[in-house]
């Protein structure tokens, strides 16, 4: 017998009222061994793997892969659209934040623009104050930091491979934010516009999907952790 530390998140986190727990697995385990030795240390957990992910020392991994020499077991609320992630290797273009400080547009647009590209393509998303037709007072940005920047640099990198634009930047909040926050950037150069746009366009839909980055809404009728596939786009 070893043990492993299992991370947990969101409404995980909330569910089993803390971040980490140690468990004991055999030799041999798997990750959905690590699953069931949680919910034995921690029965809030519930029994269902439905909608979850695992990650391996931050890299996502199946439920049969095997725990050897494993340091750390991550289980992975749905995030946005839990596709399956990307596979490329990050290049030197792709740049990548995660910050509780504000963000600014401009910057990343720096980062990426060069006298050889004619395009500069930028999304920011916002908070708004309504969804689903409740209104909303702030959102609760949480997220598996280092796993996320890792995600965040491949989907960058395999954005510019699928478009090829010349270079994308990507910034995230974390934390709380109010009403009209940038909660999230992107910013992509291209020699022409249908690249640059392509390239964002694909970054920050496959970012909702991939990136282990959890969003609570607070406000009329209480907070909820919000799975956006649900909502369109």
């Amino acid at each position: 017998m070893r043990h492993v530390e299992v991370l947990l998140f969101a409404q995980l986190r909330e569910a089993a009222g803390r971040r980490t727990l140690r468990v004991a697995v055999a030799d041999g385990a798997t990750v959905a061994d690590a699953w069931e030795a949680a919910r034995a240390v921690c029965p809030a957990l519930g029994a269902s793997r439905e909608g979850l992910r695992a990650a391996v020392d931050e890299q996502y991994a199946s439920w049969s892969a095997p725990l050897d020499g494993a340091a750390t077991v991550a289980f992975i609320p749905p995030v946005a659209g839990g596709s399956e992630p990307a596979t490329d290797e990050p290049q030197a273009a792709v740049h990548v934040r995660l910050t509780d400080q504000p963000l600014d547009a401009r910057e990343l647009e720096a980062l990426v623009r060069s006298d050889a590209d004619g395009a500069v393509c930028t999304f920011t998303g916002v908070v708004r104050n309504h969804a689903d037709g409740r209104a909303v007072e702030r959102l609760e940005y949480e997220a598996y930091a280092a796993m996320a920047e890792t995600e965040m640099r491949r989907i960058g990198a395999d954005a510019l491979r699928r478009s090829g634009a010349t270079a994308l930047a990507v910034a995230h909040r974390v934390g709380t934010l109010g009403i009209g926050e940038a909660s999230v950037v992107v910013a992509a150069s291209a020699p022409h516009r249908a690249e640059a746009f392509a390239a964002c366009r694909y970054a920050i839909d496959t970012l909702k999907a991939q990136a282990p980055i959890w969003k609570k809404e607070h406000g009329e009728g209480g907070a909820v952790w919000v799975d956006e596939t649900l909502r369109p786009h």
